[in-house]
């Protein structure tokens, strides 16, 4: 992933701190290039190259390292690089997801935002510990299909219990194609949840 801005400015050096202000990134990860001398200094291209989905591993790593804890971690990378998604084992999986997934939807986000501040591109970022949220999805699942089927046959709309936005997700594109039912997110904040209701 390259990013690039224009700086002006009288040094090499002078031009790395602009854009390290500008980019909000640390001056180790941009690199300068002079292009010519113009009245105001010089002309120069500030650029960052970085593999997003190894920044974002070593970030990871570094945090289960500061926390004592014995991990492995498979990266994987799809649709041009556009989704990154990390499988963490480690020896401490239930600490790391927390209760109701908590502290795993924290790490994901914390790690989203580290991306993001290094691209404006949208990237799909997703952390799973032990296989926890494929757990979980096929729970969401089954829920999704049981709840609808009620539905059907009651013709009463059902609101499920408040998820987060990316269990949400898994249940509106579990139930977009069915015929007979469709969903959608009620609520603010925390206390936004799936209503499952049928066509009439």
């Amino acid at each position: 992933m390259k990013l690039k801005i224009a700086v002006i400015a009288n040094s090499e050096e002078e031009a790395l701190t602009k854009a390290s202000e500008m980019l909000r990134l640390p001056e180790d990860k941009i690199f300068i290039h002079v292009l010519g001398e113009v009245e105001q200094g010089l002309n120069c291209e500030a650029f960052v190259d970085i593999d997003l989905a190894l920044e974002g591993r070593r970030y990871i790593e570094n945090i289960l390292k500061a926390m004592h804890i014995g991990y492995q971690i498979e990266t994987r990378t799809v649709k041009e690089e556009t989704e990154i998604h990390y499988l963490i084992e480690s020896s401490e999986n239930a600490l790391l997801i927390g209760h109701g997934g908590k502290t795993l939807e924290a790490l994901q986000t914390l790690v989203r935002y580290l991306i993001s501040n290094y691209s404006k591109e949208r990237h799909i970022i997703t952390l799973d510990i032990g296989d926890y949220r494929e757990a979980r999805d096929r729970q969401l699942e089954i829920l999704a299909t049981k709840t609808a089927s009620e539905v059907i046959k009651t013709k009463i709309a059902v609101k499920l219990t408040p998820m987060n936005a990316y269990e949400r997700h898994v249940i509106h594109e579990k139930l977009a194609n069915w015929r007979d039912v469709y969903t959608e997110s009620e609520g603010e904040g925390k206390d936004r949840a799936v209503v499952i209701k049928p066509k009439i």
